[in-house]
């Protein structure tokens, strides 16, 4: 996906939550009540976070701990 499609994604996404948490304090049905912008600020944020690309490097190093590791590590069982 590009970035553009994500950005524009993730907007709809927002506007849709925003939409979402305006009419449930229009119906008073908010479970959060004064904390409610908080929490979707703080759901915004992760969001954010959670859609960044992993950086090359950081994928390349993970590529080259799995190597090391070898297939006795992915085959155990707990």
């Amino acid at each position: 996906m590009g970035s553009e499609a994500g950005k524009d994604k993730k907007m709809e996404h927002r506007k849709f939550e925003t939409i979402r948490d305006a009419r449930k304090r229009q119906n008073g049905t908010d479970p959060l009540g004064a904390n409610s912008e908080i929490a979707r600020k703080l759901k915004q944020y992760y969001d954010d976070i959670v859609s960044e690309k992993i950086p090359d490097r950081f994928t390349s190093l993970l590529s080259q701990l799995e190597e090391r590791e070898g297939p006795s590590s992915t085959t155990e069982k707990d």
